[in-house]
């Protein structure tokens, strides 16, 4: 039996630190530019990374040893992961360069994107969908493929949001179901959204530096390779665990199945098209000359050194604020019960994407630095690095350093954005990577954590982060090399 456990434990190490050697390995080229450019004020040492790191390894590996320790002790072992890395960068930098990173993280970076997940999840929670639809292969492979498609119109957080709560309701009979919240993470919460700016972040950033609205439809031909592929992987495992449940006695009530769905709560998307109106607010007003100081800077509020609220984003937050109090007070209170509607979801994603947007600072500071020191001439190079940043790192500033330091290459053929000439298989890559990619964690997209919690809140027994990354490793790594050798060779 103790030899049992210790194989057992000699495996979870051997996972830690293949965990821990991996994330080190998305960056080799920044540990030797990093020296290289030592003598630039800019230069950040690798090693203020390892709280992030540390961080991720808490994330992966704290919920399968110490489960109700984490829970609880969440909070602390965050704050100590942030103040980690504030203090050395203190000593480094100063302290008030320190506290400038804090409010320039919260500032700039976590108030518009908790705001928006905030918005969305009060939004999402007063629709409720019910109906005698039982969980079954087609069923499932239908809403997965609808909310795919919803993605790139209302966003992936806003699809997510929308569609994961009946999902789980059809397939509440199963006991096989967690494979189904995996591949909604991989199609509706991130590859879904690549058709449009409103789909993803990073390609809302592309929008407003130039590149078209419609540009993003250059992608079509991935999307639908892609999404057809892993529909039919899908189809075939969740048929498998279907038949399975089947020859164990465990069967929908199918009286009434199929005769009637009913939607609670439409009105609401009112308050989604608001969010959705915001958002591309936030994206418009910052090139418009009323939003703009005499040096072409963009208004706002001054709150600590450089960092400034800008006018733009006062008017984003209070939009969404807005469309979130309008739903509470115009919809009724059971609309919310049929969701099982509970604030613990949007609370720990709220916390614990603190920690990564101030920790993940030094990382994404070394790679603006030495981005334009990679040597990268190809589309499948930049498809895999930015997706391999993606997975880890946020994918907005990722696709913002790679499309910045391709606009700098001097190309005159291609996409012309305020960055520069952008080819546009090198545009396609970098969007592909940075959106595609995210799906590789569950920390890669904002939904991906979201989808987890609500999904572990309703009694699914989702993977570890290690068990996720396996199901990416397995599934979505194949489906990209596909892409590689298809679109970007």
């Amino acid at each position: 039996m103790s030899k049992k456990v210790t194989q057992k434990r000699s495996f979870s190490l051997l996972k830690i630190w293949g965990c821990l050697g991996a994330l080190l390995m998305l960056m080799p080229t920044t540990a030797f530019a990093a020296q290289e450019t030592t003598q630039t004020a800019a230069a950040l040492p690798v090693w203020l990374c390892i709280p992030f790191i540390a961080l991720l390894l808490c994330v992966a590996v704290m919920p399968l040893v110490k489960a109700k320790w984490w829970d609880s002790h969440q909070p602390h072992v965050i704050a100590v992961c942030i103040f980690a890395f504030l203090i050395p960068y203190a000593v480094l930098k100063g302290i008030g360069a320190s506290v400038e990173v804090v409010f320039e993280c919260i500032i700039n970076d976590y108030l518009t994107f908790i705001v928006l997940l905030f918005g969305l999840y009060c939004v999402a929670g007063n629709i409720a969908l019910e109906g005698d639809l039982a969980g079954s292969p087609r069923i499932n492979v239908m809403l997965l493929a609808f909310g795919t498609c919803l993605s790139s119109i209302i966003g992936t957080t806003g699809a997510s949001m929308l569609m994961v709560r009946p999902i789980i309701k059809m397939n509440a009979w199963r006991t096989k179901r967690s494979h189904i919240m995996v591949f909604f993470i991989f199609m509706v919460s991130n590859i879904g959204g690549c058709l449009t700016p409103i789909g993803d972040p990073p390609l809302l950033m592309g929008f407003s530096r130039g590149v078209p609205f419609f540009w993003s439809l250059h992608l079509l031909p991935i999307f639908l390779l892609n999404v057809a592929v892993l529909l039919f992987v899908f189809y075939w495992i969740d048929r498998k665990k279907y038949c399975q449940d089947i020859a164990k006695g465990w069967m929908p009530d199918i009286r009434k199945a199929g005769t009637e769905v009913k939607i609670s709560g439409l009105h609401n998307l009112i308050f989604l098209a608001m969010i959705i109106v915001a958002v591309i607010l936030s994206s418009v007003l910052p090139n418009m000359e009323l939003f703009q100081n005499a040096d072409g800077s963009v208004i706002g509020l001054p709150i600590y050194g450089d960092v400034v609220l800008t006018v733009p984003a006062v008017i984003e937050i209070a939009i969404i604020l807005l469309a979130a109090f309008l739903s509470f007070r115009t919809s009724k209170p059971e609309f919310r019960q049929k969701n099982h509607f509970t604030w613990g979801a949007i609370i720990e994603v709220a916390v614990l994407f603190v920690g990564i947007f101030i920790t993940m600072n030094p990382a994404l500071q070394i790679l603006k630095t030495v981005g334009g020191t990679m040597e990268i001439d190809s589309p499948m190079q930049i498809f895999w690095m930015a997706g391999a940043l993606s997975s880890f790192l946020d994918n907005t500033p990722t696709y913002l350093v790679f499309t910045t330091m391709v606009g700098a290459m001097g190309f005159t053929e291609g996409v012309a954005t305020t960055l520069g000439v952008i080819p546009v298989k090198m545009l396609m890559a970098i969007s592909a990577g940075a959106v595609f990619m995210g799906a590789n964690t569950y920390i890669g997209n904002a939904p991906n954590f979201m989808v987890k919690s609500i999904a572990v809140e309703n009694g699914i027994r989702m993977p570890s982060f290690f068990r996720y990354m396996l199901w990416s490793l397995m599934v979505l790594i194949p489906v990209f090399l596909l892409d590689s050798f298809v679109f970007f060779m």
